[in-house]
């Protein structure tokens, strides 16, 4: 899988990290497999002959002689990983993929002695790096736009010809994952996930429950996010970005903030606004559930492009789901939530019209307006709510493979997978949750019979001790002993 890195303008560094011993995951046997020359030497096997500074500088020549204004990032760097499930490849067989992806990408074509410079670097199994320097040697700047797209397709190439795990295609329906910098900022700020991932989930629950772009504003609002606006030359608002409180830019200048589309390319507000659905009536858990799978068979029975609106809503549905189910199975829920959430965009479709969709939508409101599960009919009400998405997602795994979407049917599996966990752990939790009920009411039913037995015995308290403790109400048994009694603050729960 290639995975193209930013571009910068210090090429010794990037040379440095690649072959030192690495920061988050250790650096074993750094050299090279391949570079613009054969002939290179490598700076860890024969540092006799070449440096890692002399490397950096032959990379840079290019970019130095040029006679006009060079590229302010200059450096050019993708990594090729291999799944973990693939065999491990020679660096005969790394250096031919190293080859041919720097000549899709625009780099060094095949044949073309004008080329780019660069060098591929292996410090570990799996992966290799690729660093090359955007200027020719004829003093031309490479074309490498849609340099990822290209790779992609060469990638494809080389598991269908090694016989590599398959891997996911381009189809732009993939979750946005947070950035290095990101996961290093949260940590810093002792955050349990980076600023990209709360507002993540934070802007889709408000876009699987608005009803209109004031609603959708508004709950975004509530949420407690920062939010700014942005409108067309007539005033009206055809954008949005938000930022979460506390996080900060450049020394804390000014907020980070993120644009709908950066945070998930269902995000933006123009595709937001194809999910809006009419406020419904509100309804408990319990019916929830039958509108859940009247809306399953009918995704069974969608076709190409009414199934698209029917996922989307399903994956709007999950999102709700995961905000108001109990604790015990909430973590559980929203991992399931989040895994669909791929499987929720279908590659290639931009209409969101679907026959099940209403019966989604009109779910998800129903729990929005319900009271918490754990009070709304119990473990058998949430029971029912999870199986009822499990046929739902199974539905949609079995759609999303009829049209030959492999992404998103693994996608929709795995989160079929973790709801199931989740019904064990309800039909787990509402067993204990019976048996001490039946053991609290035999122990009930034994303190009454031996309260209403005949006493022959008076016992008198010494005098000390105080004065006698007042008779057992009639007909209410004490309350067996279950533990340290909480006290009335937030430990107990209702």
């Amino acid at each position: 899988m290639p995975k193209k890195g930013e571009q910068g303008a210090d090429t010794a560094g990037l040379l440095a990290y690649l072959f030192g011993p690495g920061d988050r995951d250790e650096h074993t046997d750094p050299h090279i497999v391949a570079a613009w020359d054969p002939a290179l030497p490598c700076p860890a096997r024969t540092p006799a002959r070449i440096t890692l500074s002399g490397l950096g500088l032959l990379l840079d020549a290019p970019v130095d002689a040029l006679r006009g204004p060079r590229p302010a990032e200059h450096v050019w760097h993708a990594s090729i990983r291999n799944a973990p499930t693939d065999r491990t490849l020679t660096d005969t067989e790394w250096a031919t993929v190293a080859a041919e992806m720097v000549a899709v990408a625009g780099i060094a074509p095949h044949g073309d002695e004008h080329g780019c410079r660069w060098v591929a670097v292996r410090h570990a199994p799996d992966h290799i790096h690729i660093v090359a320097t955007l200027a020719r040697r004829d003093g031309r700047g490479p074309r490498i736009r849609g340099d990822i797209l290209r790779m992609h397709t060469a990638a494809r190439g080389f598991e269908t010809a090694w016989g590599l795990e398959p891997m996911s295609p381009l189809d732009e329906t993939a979750r946005r994952a947070p950035a290095t910098g990101e996961k290093e900022k949260a940590a810093r700020r002792g955050l349990t996930e980076p600023a990209r991932e709360t507002l993540q989930r934070t802007v889709r629950e408000a876009a699987a429950l608005a009803t209109d772009t004031t609603d959708f504003l508004n709950r975004l609002r509530d949420a407690g996010l920062r939010l700014r606006e942005h409108h067309d030359e007539n005033g009206a608002v055809d954008g949005y970005a938000v930022a979460l409180p506390g996080d900060r830019a450049d020394h804390g200048s000014r907020p980070v903030w993120f644009s709908g589309r950066t945070l998930a390319y269902d995000l933006s507000l123009p595709r937001i606004r194809e999910r809006y659905e009419p406020a419904l009536t509100p309804a408990d858990i319990t019916r929830a559930h039958h509108r859940i799978r009247e809306a399953a068979a009918l995704l069974a029975r969608a076709g190409r492009t009414q199934g698209a609106g029917d996922v989307a809503a399903l994956g709007d549905l999950l999102t709700v789901a995961a905000a108001v189910s109990p604790a015990t199975v909430r973590e559980k829920v929203r991992a399931a939530a989040t895994r669909f959430e791929q499987a929720s965009r279908a590659p290639g479709a931009r209409t969101l019209d679907g026959t099940a969709r209403t019966g989604f939508k009109a779910a998800a409101r129903a729990l929005e307006h319900a009271p918490r599960t754990a009070r709304g009919g119990g473990a058998p009400a949430v029971l029912n709510l999870l199986l009822a998405l499990v046929e739902a997602i199974e539905s949609a795994t079995a759609w999303h493979r009829a049209q030959h979407h492999r992404a998103q049917t693994t996608a929709a599996a795995q989160a079929a997978a973790l709801l199931r966990e989740a019904a064990d752990l309800t039909t787990t939790g509402a067993r204990t949750t019976a048996s001490r009920t039946t053991a609290s009411r035999t122990t009930a039913s034994r303190t009454t019979a031996s309260r209403t037995a005949p006493r022959t015995v008076r016992v008198t308290p010494a005098a000390e001790r105080g004065p006698a403790p007042p008779p057992p109400v009639t007909g209410v048994p004490p309350r067996p002993p279950t533990g340290p009694h909480p006290g009335p603050g937030a430990g107990r729960s209702r």
